[in-house]
């Protein structure tokens, strides 16, 4: 079973990454990282990178997919 503590270090080890990241790396259920990662953010330990942050290019805007391709990111805050 993953425990809180294994998505925190994870999640620090990655620098930034999203919950089927994590999932995929922690080969954990996505609705349990979900859940850790939102207790994470309630705890203050971790935070929500904006939409217009997971951009790399700028160009999210006008891309024909839409924001069909934006995650929500994850972060440890220091």
């Amino acid at each position: 079973m993953t425990s809180l503590i294994q998505v925190r270090d994870t999640l620090a080890l990655a620098g930034r990454a999203d919950a089927r990241q994590l999932s995929h790396q922690l080969n954990a259920p996505q609705p349990l990282v979900q859940a850790m990662l939102e207790r994470l953010v309630a705890m203050h330990k971790a935070k929500v990178i904006e939409a217009d942050d997971n951009c790399l290019s700028g160009s999210c805007q006008s891309c024909a997919d839409g924001k069909k391709c934006l995650t929500i990111s994850y972060t440890l805050i220091p």
